[in-house]
This record gives C-alpha cells, sequence and structure tokens, in this order.
C-alpha cells in the first residue's frame, strides 16, 4: 500500500479546533463499538459457565459442577398459620474451574435477589435451576461466597415413585423438611447432590410454643417478641438430602448420653409419646450395639424426631437424629435407621446408583440385630428371601443397577443388597468380615464412596476377588441359580 504525507491543518482556530474534536469523538465511537461488539460475542468473561447437573445416570438434572461447596448458612423464618417462608441461603464454595455464572438447584418459591462476594449478581430461573451470574469472573481454586434471599409457600415434591418429600405439612400443624433424594431444594437452594457434602448452620425462627429441630447440635435459643430463633450447627460433612427441619409442638428430651458419652436429642410429638416411650429409650442400646459392630458413632450426637402418624409415609436417616413418624416406628426401624448414620450419612454414596451401599447395610444391620437378640440368625432370613418365587420384586433388578429413578429405593435396593452383606460374610468370615466393615467406615469416614471403591475395598480386604458375589448377587440379572 502507498504511503500518503499527512495533510496539515491551515489554521489553528475554532474550525480547526471543531474539526479535531469531531475526530476525536468519531474515533471514541468506533472504539466504543468495537469494545461492545466483542463483549457481547464473549460475555465480557473468561470463564464458562457451570453447567446444571452432574451426569448422575439417575437423577441427570440434579447438582452442578464447576464448585464445591464448603458451608451452607440458612436463616429461615416460618408462619405456621400462613405456611409462609421467609429465607436466607448464605453458600461458601470454592471454584473448580473459571467460572463465568453457576447453577443451584432450587424448586418454587420467590428469589428476591443475591449477591457473591457482597457485589449484585444476575439471576435467572429455569425450572428447578437458578443461575447465578457474579459481577466478575470466579477464577478456579477461588473460595467464593454467593448469597440467595427468597420467599414464599415451600412446595411438596412427589417423587416418580408416588413418594412425597420436600415441605411436608404435619398432623401436629407443624411441618417435615425431608430431601431424598430431590427434596431439599424445597426449601433452599444447594448443589443438591450427594457427591458435595458440606458443613451447615441452620437458624429457624418460629412462633413461641413451637420448637425447631434440625441436624448437628443446638448452639442457641433466643425468644423476641413472640418468636423464638432454634441455631443449629452441623460440624461433620452432610448431604443436601440428609438435611432436615422439623417444626412443631415437640417435646425435647436433651439430657441423656450413650454408654460412649455421645449427647442425645430426642424431639417427639406429644401425642404419640406414650406409644413410642419404650422403643425410644433403647437408643444408647442401639448405638452400642452399633459402635461394637460398626466402630466408634461418627457424628458428635445422635437422637431420634419421632414424628405423628402420617406426617410422611416413610422413615428417613436424617443426619444425627433420624425422622421417624408413628405408624413406621419400631425396633427395626431406630436400628436401621441408626445404622444409616454410619452407612450412607458418614460414607455417603459417590452417585444415586451407589444406593445399596447405604440400604444394603442398614438391612443387613437389621438382621444382624435380630441375630444377636434371640431372633431368627442373619442366614435363616438370607435364606427366608431366597426362597422368593422368580417374580418376586427383589430379583426385578441387580441392586448395583436400578434401571430408573423411581427404582432407586426398590426392594432390590434394600433386601438383594442385604444379601450382597451376607455373601461377603459368608465368603470371608466373621472375624474379617467385622474388621472389614469397620475398616471401610473409618477409611471413607465423612466422605463420598462408590460402589467400584466398595468391590475393590473387599477384595483388597480378602485378599482375592470375590467375583462369583459380584458377578452374581450385586450385578447379575434375577435369581440367582443357588444361594
Amino acid at each position: 500500500m502507498e504511503k500518503r504525507p499527512e495533510r496539515r491543518a491551515a489554521s489553528t482556530g475554532r474550525g480547526a479546533n471543531r474539526a479535531s474534536n469531531a475526530r476525536r469523538t468519531r474515533l471514541a465511537t468506533v472504539a466504543l463499538l468495537t469494545a461492545l461488539a466483542v463483549t457481547s460475542c464473549t460475555g465480557g468473561v473468561t470463564g464458562t459457565p457451570g453447567s446444571s447437573g452432574t451426569r448422575d445416570a439417575l437423577f441427570p438434572k440434579l447438582g452442578s459442577d464447576g464448585y464445591d461447596v464448603q458451608h451452607y448458612s440458612l436463616d429461615l423464618d416460618y408462619d405456621p398459620a400462613s405456611g409462609h417462608l421467609k429465607g436466607g441461603a448464605t453458600i461458601v464454595a470454592r471454584a473448580t474451574k473459571n467460572l463465568s455464572a453457576f447453577s443451584l438447584d432450587f424448586a418454587g418459591m420467590d428469589v428476591e435477589g443475591a449477591t457473591v462476594d457482597d457485589e449484585p449478581a444476575a439471576v435467572n430461573r429455569a425450572g428447578d435451576e437458578l443461575t447465578l451470574r457474579p459481577r466478575t469472573d470466579l477464577t478456579r481454586g477461588e473460595t467464593f461466597t454467593a448469597y440467595v434471599r427468597y420467599s414464599g409457600s415451600p412446595k411438596t415434591i412427589t417423587d416418580l415413585d408416588g413418594s412425597e418429600e420436600g415441605w411436608l405439612k404435619s398432623p401436629n400443624g407443624g411441618v417435615l423438611a425431608l430431601g431424598e433424594p430431590t427434596g431439599s431444594m424445597a426449601w433452599f437452594p444447594s448443589n443438591n447432590h450427594p457427591s458435595d457434602k458440606a458443613t451447615y448452620d441452620i437458624k429457624v425462627t418460629v412462633p413461641d410454643g413451637q420448637q425447631a429441630v434440625s441436624n448437628g447440635e443446638l448452639v442457641s435459643k433466643v425468644s423476641k417478641g413472640g418468636r423464638t430463633a432454634f441455631s443449629w450447627r452441623v460440624k461433620e460433612p452432610m448431604a443436601t438430602y440428609l438435611a432436615t427441619v422439623a417444626i412443631g409442638p415437640y417435646e425435647i428430651d436433651d439430657k441423656g448420653l450413650t454408654k460412649s458419652g455421645i449427647p442425645i436429642y430426642n424431639a417427639v410429638d406429644p401425642g404419640v409419646k406414650k406409644q413410642t416411650a419404650g422403643v425410644v429409650a433403647q437408643l444408647p442400646d442401639i448405638i452400642a450395639w452399633e459402635e461394637h459392630n460398626f466402630g466408634p458413632y461418627p457424628f458428635a450426637s445422635t437422637g431420634v424426631i419421632v414424628a405423628p402418624e402420617k406426617a410422611s409415609g416413610y422413615a428417613l436417616e436424617t443426619q444425627n437424629r433420624p425422622v421417624i413418624p408413628l405408624d413406621h416406628f419400631d425396633l427395626s426401624t431406630l436400628v436401621h435407621e441408626l445404622a444409616h448414620q454410619w452407612f450412607g450419612d458418614s460414607v455417603t454414596p459417590a452417585a444415586w446408583r451407589d444406593m445399596w451401599l447405604n440400604e444394603g447395610f442398614a438391612q443387613y444391620s437389621e438382621w444382624l440385630w435380630a441375630e444377636d437378640h434371640g431372633g431368627p440368625s442373619a442366614q435363616q432370613q438370607f435364606e427366608e428371601e431366597y426362597a422368593k418365587g422368580d417374580g418376586d420384586e427383589i430379583w426385578a433388578f441387580p441392586p448395583a443397577e436400578p434401571p430408573t429413578a423411581a427404582d432407586v429405593s426398590g426392594r432390590p435396593v434394600y433386601v438383594r443388597g442385604a444379601m450382597v452383606v451376607h455373601k461377603i460374610r459368608e465368603a470371608v468370615g466373621d472375624e474379617k468380615f467385622y474388621t472389614l466393615v469397620q475398616d471401610w467406615v473409618r477409611t471413607h469416614r465423612h466422605a463420598n464412596a462408590s460402589t467400584e471403591d466398595f468391590t475393590r475395598f473387599v477384595d483388597d480386604a480378602a485378599g482375592h476377588k470375590l467375583s462369583a458375589v459380584w458377578d452374581t448377587w450385586l450385578y447379575g440379572d434375577g435369581k440367582p441359580d443357588s444361594p
């Protein structure tokens, strides 16, 4: 290209100044439009949005990638008369990649505002996904704090198997907040997948005369202006599906200790106290027996929440203190749900297909309890289950491979899962079996573990591969040819 000599202005008067100013204005405008064009193409960010869902085989839309939650701080204010909940969720997390935005699982409720590191964040709702776009990018390895303010009437979520969870109205005028597998997103925004465990502070304010019971330990109870705030702290990591709130006129017994010195906090609906007192009184003995078999109790407190009849359609192993409504309350169920404190709550499944690691061991704990307390042996209970015909539902699918989300709590996960545990015991002998179980829960204490982690661990402990157990009982289709 030919380079031309610069043309100089003939005058330096006001007209020349206007021409010069106009030129500078045109140049500035071009620069601004260029910058806007670049921003519109890139979003003005260098990170990428975290994807919704963790690619879980059964619940692909649950959870999010791109960050790891360290702590939740929930501030809830509930009015039982109107059913209205006001909430504030503070979420401390670490970015696991460069992020321009990230999503949380949150069903229903109205979001009134959000911040990231105290700066306003853009908010977008799409179904059960709440996406926050911070003002500046988040860098991989950076710890950040998100805050979401919300209100409304929390919803009840109906699962594919027909069970209900989320925010459940109780016959005693209160509520139960239950979360397995998806329900926690009905009352707080979260990374709602068991693989992302965190510590918690949960503050619940209710009218005087009501109790608000949650996980962990009660750190304060403050009454003011006719309302009482209960503040709970969970010091050990907890999966979102294990979080709970029970609001109602519960009678509290917080004076007991287990035989190993663990504080007991029981909350029992007054209408069911007489019917359940005898079983509740056995809780210290159950914990002592489970510690003998499974190793030290993994949390700083224990107990049980005994809810009214039909408060929920099931019992649930919420961390520290399971929730059991009257129509599901008996000794075997309490043994089962307390066993989950080791299997499921402390050692939490890496994905929902690993659910049999929770339920197989908890079911087998019922068999062991009966064996040790004058009932049928575990072998007899195994044989009773095996005697069921080919068409029985326990043979519908392998326990480690529930085919759909509706099957995650199916009978094969529980019963045939327990049969897998029994076949391991049979293969390695009692002494090695109990050592193996205690080593397993100690090795993965307060962490996540997969089925592959477990089978590899058992093979190493046994000194050889238990291929027949895995191929036939854990992954095999239909009823095995022989017990």
